[in-house]
């Protein structure tokens, strides 16, 4: 059985507490979600991709996404680019704002990002994407790290490549999620390809794709031989993973030890507040609607799954945040009461 280490993971300069980080995902991993995540004993958690041309322009929403905020365990910021001025600007404002970390994407395989030449579009042309990495590397002192995938498609899977590239320009740390970009989220995550990586290089590798609890997670320790675990999709819903996740590896315990419907609903509605506090009601409200959705999806109360759509369907259509409130306290206290009949 593979059990992870017991100490941290050491990336540049920057000691981590933990070997299951929480992923940067665009639309998730705001500062309440990573509060939120951190609160519960994430290590490391990494704000959404920032747009390195738009984050110098200033844009408000922009802004948002890169903030570092109080309250977080590690400042972790996720750069994507196209043109080697805007990294490099880029990561002199991560670091200017407070980054201890800068990641930078080469992984998405979003349309919109690929269609404009960045995210998991650099994979096509690592001349291109070398210059990138370096000129972020050569404008902050803080440890840049890497995010991608094993390639652009089935016909070329060149992740080994890039990441040796990435290590001789300066990256002190890579991830990589086990599909292609051509797979997007289809099929399952070849944590086995990851080993290639990971002989490539002598920095540390972070696997991610499709660990969403512990069995999975050893299970791709084992195929990869990775340093450490990056959660992206496993935390919908769930921000106690990660730290759930490594204390059951540690402890060699096949399962995780997941918070009760009491204590999901004080996540939930913490991580409301938060979101309200950070946005304004009106637009935390909104932004929130996807959390609370995956709280109420992936809940185990109610059981039957069609009742808990139809309460995700009805709670996603309230306007006011204290209707949300009163609807989520009801709907799982009403699961409370059916959980103690049940036992």
């Amino acid at each position: 059985m593979v059990r992870i280490a017991s100490g941290g993971l050491r990336i540049g300069d920057v000691e981590i507490a933990g070997r299951v980080l929480m992923a940067p995902m665009t639309g998730v991993s705001d500062l309440p979600f990573r509060r939120a995540a951190s609160k519960l004993g994430a290590a490391y958690v990494a704000t959404e991709m920032v747009a390195c041309e738009m984050l110098a322009s200033g844009r408000p929403d922009v802004l948002r996404r890169a903030a570092v905020g109080e309250g977080l365990p590690l400042m972790v910021i996720q750069l994507v680019g196209r043109e080697a001025r805007w990294l490099a600007k880029g990561a002199a404002m991560a670091e200017a704002a407070g980054a201890q970390i800068i990641d930078i994407n080469m992984g998405c395989p979003a349309k919109e990002v690929t269609g404009a030449l960045s995210g998991s579009a650099l994979m096509r042309d690592l001349d291109h994407a070398e210059r990138l990495i370096g000129a972020a590397v050569g404008q902050t002192s803080r440890p840049v790290t890497l995010k991608m995938r094993l390639g652009w498609d089935e016909s070329s899977k060149n992740a080994p490549e890039l990441a040796a590239r990435a290590e001789r320009a300066g990256v002190k740390a890579i991830t990589i999620h086990g599909r292609t970009r051509q797979q997007f989220y289809k099929g399952a995550a070849d944590w086995s390809a990851v080993a290639h990586v990971k002989a490539a290089v002598g920095v540390p590798v972070i696997v991610n794709g499709d660990v969403t609890d512990a069995v999975s997670a050893r299970e791709a320790l084992r195929q990869s031989g990775a340093d450490a675990i990056m959660i992206g999709r496993g935390g919908y819903g769930r921000p106690w993973i990660a730290a759930a996740i490594g204390r059951a590896l540690q402890g060699g315990s096949a399962g995780i030890a997941e918070p009760d419907i009491a204590a999901r609903l004080g996540i939930a509605l913490d991580h409301l507040a938060d979101s309200l506090r950070f946005y304004g009601d009106v637009l935390g409200l909104r932004v929130f609607r996807k959390h609370l959705g995956w709280y109420v999806e992936y809940a185990p109360r109610p059981v039957c799954a069609e009742a808990r759509r139809s309460a995700k369907s009805k709670l996603c259509r309230l306007d006011s945040a204290l209707d949300v409130e009163r609807a989520l306290t009801l709907l799982w206290r009403e699961a409370m009461g059916a959980a103690r009949l049940a036992a």
